[in-house]
């Protein structure tokens, strides 16, 4: 494709949620682009679609009118050499009913596009993907490049506990804590069967895993030499870990075999306050009294429920 007149560097990403997972998404959204919404963010930031469960795709602005019309005048200068190309319409779920686009809309959009690119259609496995899309009284036109769903592939892990994180959940913690991944130092204290390693070495975020219990910890390397992920992983307490990090990510020890008590818990706090400037904590029960007790500052928290009926929902808590 031939140099455009501007350089691209505006994006539209396309968000996709259920209804249990607001809370979550908004953290998400308010760390990663400062603003929160259902289904479009306009950023200047460019940040990789398969980072986050919620992105759907990322559409890189190329042009932008009031109407169909002056896309379709726009897309003339674009010429593909020997790349063939497919024009998506890219959908909006609970979109009011005065702003809906119907399919067979959709589908006329799409081809008039088509016809006033130079270059050579195809609708299967396209060398380029362009998107359009309605937002905010506008159209935006541009490549599209739709998200992969690495997390799911980290669900069938060779050890797994009943009540680890989701990896979707894990995936998500790992984009609150760590926004921007440049010369970040990262921890994970407390890393059990190493849920929240596996999806930040997944995005290339080098992290190191601790935890005081044996076996837990050669699951958890177990676990990351499955994907051929590599990361360091100790049997450690953390009130034993040296070193200072920007930021650490703890899931407070719950289960029947792991269930910290309340001292417990206020050591981990403490000794995360200790070691790290900033710590993302995932709790099951109300701790916002030992975690300023210790010297912490609460930023912003969600609730991440389990279903629809929120059966069961842990807090994550963003503190420094």
């Amino acid at each position: 494709m031939e140099n455009q007149s501007i350089e691209p560097n505006e994006y539209l990403y396309v968000y996709t949620k259920g209804l249990e997972e607001g809370s979550l998404c908004r953290l998400e959204q308010r760390v990663l682009f400062e603003q929160e919404s259902d289904n479009l963010i306009k950023s200047t930031k460019m940040i990789e679609p398969n980072r986050s469960p919620f992105i759907k795709g990322r559409l890189t602005i190329l042009y932008s009118g009031d109407s169909v019309e002056e896309i379709v005048e726009q897309v003339n200068h674009i010429e593909l050499d020997n790349d063939t190309f497919k024009v998506l319409f890219i959908k909006i779920n609970d979109l009011p009913k005065n702003q809906k686009v119907e399919f067979e809309e959709q589908r006329a959009i799409e081809k008039k596009l088509g016809w006033n690119i130079i270059g050579q259609a195809e609708m299967r496995n396209p060398d380029v993907l362009f998107g359009i899309v309605p937002f905010e009284g506008r159209w935006y036109f541009g490549s599209y490049l739709e998200s992969e769903s690495v997390w799911l592939h980290h669900a069938k892990k060779p050890q797994e506990y009943s009540t680890a994180l989701s990896t979707r959940l894990a995936r998500t913690v790992v984009n609150i804590a760590i926004p921007d991944p440049t010369a970040v130092r990262v921890i994970d204290p407390c890393c059990g069967i190493g849920t929240v390693l596996v999806e930040a070495l997944s995005m290339g975020i080098p992290i190191v895993g601790a935890d005081r219990n044996p076996l837990v910890v050669k699951g958890a390397r177990e676990n990351i030499a499955h994907f051929n992920y590599h990361g360091e992983v100790a049997i450690q307490d953390i009130s034993e870990q040296e070193g200072h990090y920007d930021v650490a990510i703890i899931d407070m020890p719950y289960n029947l075999y792991s269930r910290a008590t309340a001292e417990e818990q206020y050591t981990i706090i403490q000794n995360a306050r200790r070691i790290a400037d900033r710590v993302v904590i995932l709790t099951i029960e109300d701790m916002d009294e030992m975690i300023l007790k210790a010297g912490f500052t609460i930023i912003d928290r969600c609730v991440a429920n389990k279903g629809l009926k929120a059966l069961f929902s842990r807090q994550v808590v963003v503190c420094k």
